[in-house]
C-alpha cells in the first residue's frame, strides 16, 4: 500500500500452529523481519527448528497475551506490524460452559491481544506509521450453535478493530480483520473436546458433548494462509477479510436473521442448525 512501503518488522501472536505458524513463515520468505511468539517455552525450540527447515529466519518469542510481563517484553522489539492471531476455542452451549472456561476465553481472545495492542500503538503512534492486523472470524459476524462464547470473543474483537480503525487513522495506522470461515487446521475440532476438562458436575448439563461435533464441513486453510500474509504485507487494502469468499454473500444474509426473528419461532423444535453437530463427522473437508 503506499506510503507504508517501510513496515518490515511484524510481530505475529500464537505462531505454534495453525494460520500463526504458516503466515510467520510466508512474511520470512517475502523478506519481513519476523518476530514470532508462541504461548510456552516449550514450542519454541521446535518453531526456531520448523523455520531452519523451511529456510527461513524467524526471532521466535515466548509471549502468553494473558501474562502482563510477557507483554511488556514485547515493547522492546520495535513492532511496526501487529498481527493478533493468538486465540483459543471453547465449545458448548452458552448455558453448559463453565465460569472459568468463559474467563479464560475472553482472557485469551480479547482482554490479552488489547493490552498488548494498547502499548504497542502507542509506539506506532509516535513513529508516525503502523499496521495492527486482527484475526477475528466468520463467527464474530454470525453464529453457530455450540460455539457462541468462541463467537462472543470474535464480536468483541469486531468492536475493537472497528472502533480502533476510526481512533488510530488520524495518526496514520492501518487496522484490518481477517475473518476466517470453517477452516480444517484442528482448531475447530479440538474445540468440541474442551468439555472433557471442565470443572463442573457432569448431570447438570444440558447436552451430551460426547456426541457432538463442529457442525460445518471444513475448507482447506490454504486461501487464508494467503489473504492473512497479503494483508499483513500491506499488498490488501481491504478492512474486512473473510475467506472463503464464496461464504461472504451467506455471512451478509445470516447478519440480516435477528431483525426478521421472532421470539416463537421454533419453540419446542430442534434447529437444523444445532441438529448438524449431531450428524457432522469430526474434521469433515468440503466435498470438492
Amino acid at each position: 500500500m503506499a506510503g507504508t512501503a517501510e513496515l518490515r518488522k511484524v510481530l505475529i501472536t500464537g505462531a505454534g500452529s495453525g494460520f500463526g505458524h504458516e503466515v510467520a513463515m510466508r512474511l520470512a520468505e517475502k523478506g519481513f523481519e519476523v518476530i514470532a511468539a508462541v504461548e510456552i517455552y516449550g514450542q519454541v525450540q521446535t518453531l526456531k527448528r520448523q523455520a531452519a527447515e523451511r529456510g527461513v529466519r524467524l526471532q521466535v518469542e515466548k509471549l502468553d497475551v494473558t501474562h502482563d510481563g510477557d507483554r511488556r517484553k514485547a515493547l522492546a522489539w520495535n513492532v511496526e506490524i501487529l498481527v493478533n492471531n493468538a486465540g483459543v476455542g471453547e465449545g458448548g452451549s452458552t448455558v453448559d460452559i463453565p465460569a472459568r472456561n468463559i474467563r479464560h476465553e475472553f482472557e485469551v481472545n480479547v482482554v490479552g491481544p488489547l493490552l498488548l495492542t494498547q502499548g504497542i500503538a502507542k509506539q506506532m503512534v509516535k513513529r508516525g506509521a503502523g499496521r495492527i492486523v486482527w484475526v477475528s472470524s466468520r463467527e464474530g459476524l454470525n453464529v453457530n450453535p455450540f460455539t457462541g462464547i468462541y463467537s462472543a470473543s470474535k464480536h468483541a474483537v469486531e468492536a475493537i478493530a472497528e472502533t480502533m480503525a476510526y481512533e488510530l487513522q488520524e495518526f496514520g495506522i492501518e487496522v484490518a480483520t481477517i475473518n476466517p470461515g470453517p477452516f480444517l487446521t484442528g482448531f475447530n475440532d479440538r474445540m468440541f473436546q474442551t468439555w472433557e476438562s471442565w470443572e463442573d458436575d457432569p448431570s447438570e448439563r444440558l447436552f451430551d458433548y460426547a456426541e457432538l461435533a463442529f457442525p460445518r464441513a471444513q475448507f482447506d486453510p490454504e486461501p487464508v494462509y494467503a489473504t492473512m500474509t497479503a494483508v499483513a504485507a500491506g499488498e490488501v487494502d481491504s478492512y474486512r477479510n473473510l475467506e472463503p469468499k464464496s461464504m461472504i454473500e451467506e455471512t451478509k444474509r445470516l447478519q440480516q436473521v435477528p431483525w426478521e426473528r421472532k421470539v416463537t419461532d421454533g419453540l419446542g423444535t430442534r434447529p437444523q442448525a444445532l441438529q448438524n453437530s449431531y450428524e457432522m463427522k469430526p474434521e469433515t473437508p468440503v466435498a470438492d
